[in-house]
């Protein structure tokens, strides 16, 4: 259930104070609690905070604009959007952890609370053929593992990360440079509602924002920081996709590249990732198993060891062999096939017999997970 938007005209408020950035407004939380409690402060105590200016406690003092800002929330209530602060449950988790969170999310769609772990896929506006399709497969393989697909909207590999999710019917989340009114790029319109329907269309910008240059960098630290990991795809040493890779290094999170044709100028920005040291990217499972540890940290018991070694006593060669090339993480029957060498006949046999033992899981879609340690 959401809150009323009228609970959060303190928080835009406050936000509309002038000098009074996200961390700063981050620092005043922290100090007052909420942002009703700053403006409720005395000059002499907003001073004792140490993190404001004279000319930010004079905003402070007198809410300017509140007919502005009434306006904002009763526009939000009108279009069925709703706010998200810092301060509640359903805030992104590890957005929450980065230097400078937006304080306040607009949101259009219903599904933040349920969106999991999410990894980021963004790339070239301009993209190939090439670009596209591995962006789709990556994207649907990453659902299909149950995690949250994140990324701009934009035309090109923005636009097929969000497409490769909805069509494994998957969750997805568009981050605006813009605000939540101002559809762009304008073709993107029938993805825009399809978001919003299974995942979530959000912006740190008010309702009516244009989507000018400098609000696309600013975005960009939101598609990261919202994500355990960023993927980049054809992405050009000019290109708009690497600022969000350094936000992730930034941020601490895991950045991933697709590599493409070393004559080709619009993967130059992938392959300085990869010389930097990114995670290069041949298919799905390599993003898998980069951030499996993470994921699920070890912690296994003397009894469950001893149970394991029991069942794997009992397994044939080819078994532990097919077995060895599963994960907690589907994979596709082809991805085992091609790995180790196998037709079709002899690994849907192994893959039964494991089925058979309890040590494999078919999922949906030929994909098979390992279910033992």
């Amino acid at each position: 259930m959401h809150r009323d938007s009228e609970e959060y005209f303190y928080w835009l408020a406050l936000k509309s104070v002038p000098g009074i950035g996200n961390r700063t407004f981050k620092r005043l939380l922290t100090r007052f609690g909420t942002p009703e409690n700053v403006f409720k402060s005395s000059p002499e105590e907003l001073f004792a905070a140490e993190t404001v200016s004279p000319r930010m406690v004079s905003g402070i003092q007198k809410v300017k604009g509140e007919d502005r800002i009434r306006k904002e929330l009763a526009e939000v209530k009108k279009r069925g959007f709703h706010l998200i602060s810092f301060a509640d449950d359903e805030y992104p988790g590890y957005l929450r952890q980065i230097h400078d969170p937006p304080p306040i999310l607009y949101v259009n769609g219903e599904h933040m609370p349920r969106l999991g772990v999410a990894i980021g896929i963004v790339g070239s506006r301009h993209a190939t053929q090439y670009g596209i399709a591995m962006t789709r497969e990556l994207s649907g393989g990453l659902v299909e593992s149950g995690l949250t697909i994140v990324s701009g909207m934009a035309r090109g590999i923005d636009t097929a990360a969000h497409e490769g999710a909805l069509a494994a019917h998957g969750k997805t989340v568009a981050v605006l440079g813009c605000g939540l009114g101002t559809i762009y790029p304008l073709e993107n319109k029938k993805l825009y509602h399809k978001i919003a329907a299974q995942g979530a269309v959000i912006s740190e910008f008010p309702i009516h924002a244009m989507p000018e240059a400098h609000h696309f960098p600013i975005r960009n630290r939101i598609i990261s920081g919202m994500s355990l990991g960023t993927v980049i795809v054809e992405a050009t040493t000019r290109s708009g996709s690497l600022i969000t890779a350094q936000c992730a290094m930034e941020q601490g999170r895991e950045v991933f590249a697709v590599p493409g044709s070393v004559r080709s100028f619009k993967s130059t920005g992938t392959h300085q990732l990869i010389k930097q040291g990114a995670k290069l990217v041949e298919d799905v499972t390599d993003i898998i198993e980069e951030l499996d540890p993470i994921l699920h940290p070890q912690n296994i018991c003397a009894n469950k060891e001893a149970n394991n070694a029991g069942v794997l006593a009992a397994l044939s060669g080819e078994e532990k062999r097919v077995l060895e090339a599963l994960t907690p993480y589907p994979i596709h029957i082809d991805t085992i096939i091609r790995q180790l060498s196998l037709n079709p006949g002899e690994a849907s046999g192994i893959l039964l017999q494991l089925e058979i033992k309890g040590v494999a899981e078919q999922m949906p879609g030929k994909l098979f997970v390992r279910k033992i340690d």
